[in-house]
């Protein structure tokens, strides 16, 4: 398990952080909690708001609340259940309204930029202070000219999982050291069947990240500034193993679930982070899934010398407008610190905070792979940061979104999509 890249050379970074420290200060000047004040003790019981996504299917977080209860006999934990597809717009919704549930889930660092820059997020520098000798992967993705409106508790990066039954049955080996052309062949063998019955090779879900973050991470390619010729081999692979029949068209993988393709069977191969994990996990132990499944690498580019993937970490912040401020920056302290990173450890979630013994109890989960493809997939050589954060992250992420999906479903050629993306992104640059 490895640190994230601090991001790299992606839109001005320097004149984001400016930016953002001069819009939070006027707006924790005006709530009364600047970096060096603390927030008033709290007595008596409190019930905590927080907001998450899809809570049955995400055990990370009932863990993480079991935990601090436990912890903390006064307070009650409320989760503020929202669906995963709707969550960013909702919160942005909520956050703009002025709504006061008291801790906000940052489910990427795209949004916390976003959040961060209206002074919506309430300054947290002094639990990232208190937690400086912990090793916190992630934690500069949040670093705003020293400042930090967020601490991570979790810390993901993306591997290949794949069904060891169907690769058996088809005397195929276990996806060792796969290049992407390798990947598309495997894909297409393993595909058989047809209609209701029919088995995928892979599967590729919608976001953009699947054909775009791999690639910008394996090429040292920057998404933020406008050149993105580096896309077009992942584009073509992708576009070819869905030509092929060996994963779900577009469409029709906009209305799938990741998790119900994988779990029941309709897939040999998924591309995903490492969140997944503990779904798996829970299923299994449910007997919810019957799925005997493997973890590898994520497929390299021809000629790569050891394992480059991208990651993303996840963390929670102190809403503004929080009505219990004290008891939300105990609990983001407490889900970033050991007792916090425990309770997402054994239900199998990789935590931000790394030490020989969060990693040694991940490896021991009970239903965890623990061959030597998934030690590999699990050590990557190299974690590049998912969506470099500057000033135009969220803008240029919207276009990127938007030209993936064009091209993805056959109104743009690869070509005609790059050079929109090129020409869109450097009109919000100039």
């Amino acid at each position: 398990m490895v640190t994230p890249n601090k991001h790299r050379g992606g839109g001005r970074p320097g004149r984001f952080r400016r930016a953002l420290v001069a819009l939070t200060a006027v707006a924790l000047v005006t709530a009364g909690c600047g970096s060096g004040g603390e927030a008033a003790e709290e007595s008596g019981p409190v019930t905590l708001t927080v907001s998450v996504w899809n809570l049955a299917a995400t055990p990370e977080f009932q863990a993480v609340f079991d935990a601090f209860e436990k912890a903390n006999p006064d307070v009650t934990v409320q989760p503020v259940d929202i669906l995963a597809e709707d969550y960013p717009a909702k919160v942005t919704t909520m956050l703009a309204g002025g709504d006061t549930t008291d801790v906000i889930t940052m489910k990427n660092v795209t949004d916390y930029s976003r959040y961060a820059s209206r002074g919506q997020l309430a300054d947290v520098t002094d639990l990232v202070k208190s937690k400086q000798d912990l090793k916190l992967a992630g934690l500069e993705a949040f670093d705003v000219e020293g400042k930090y409106f967020a601490m991570p508790y979790r810390n993901d990066y993306w591997v290949l999982y794949y069904n060891k039954k169907m690769f058996d049955a088809a005397g195929i080996a276990h996806p060792d050291k796969l290049t992407w052309d390798q990947y598309a062949e495997i894909a297409k063998k393993l595909t058989k069947g047809e209609g209701e019955q029919k088995v995928y090779g892979t599967y590729h879900h919608t976001w953009r990240s699947v054909v775009q973050a791999i690639s910008a991470a394996q090429n040292d390619g920057d998404q933020i500034t406008g050149d993105f010729e580096f896309f077009k081999d992942q584009y073509e692979m992708a576009l070819d193993v869905q030509k092929a029949g060996a994963t779900l068209d577009f469409g029709s993988a906009k209305q799938a679930s990741y998790r119900t393709m994988f779990e029941t069977e309709k897939t040999a191969m998924m591309p995903m982070g490492t969140w997944y994990v503990a779904g798996i996990l829970k299923n299994k132990a449910e007997g919810k899934t019957a799925v005997d499944w493997g973890i590898a690498p994520m497929p390299q580019k021809p000629g790569a010398s050891g394992v480059t993937t991208f990651g993303s970490p996840t963390a929670f912040a102190v809403n503004k407008n929080a009505k219990h401020t004290a008891t939300a920056k105990k609990f983001v302290e407490f889900a970033a610190g050991l007792e916090g990173a425990k309770a997402i450890t054994k239900v199998g979630v990789v935590p931000s905070l790394q030490s020989p013994e969060i990693t040694q109890e991940y490896a021991a989960l009970e239903g965890m792979p623990s061959d030597e493809l998934a030690k590999t997939a699990l050590a990557p050589d190299k974690t590049v940061l998912e969506m470099p954060v500057s000033e135009h992250t969220s803008d240029v992420d919207t276009i990127l979104k938007e030209e993936h999906e064009l091209i993805m479903v056959g109104e743009k050629s690869v070509e005609d999509g790059i050079a929109s993306m090129r020409d869109r992104v450097k009109k919000v640059l100039d």
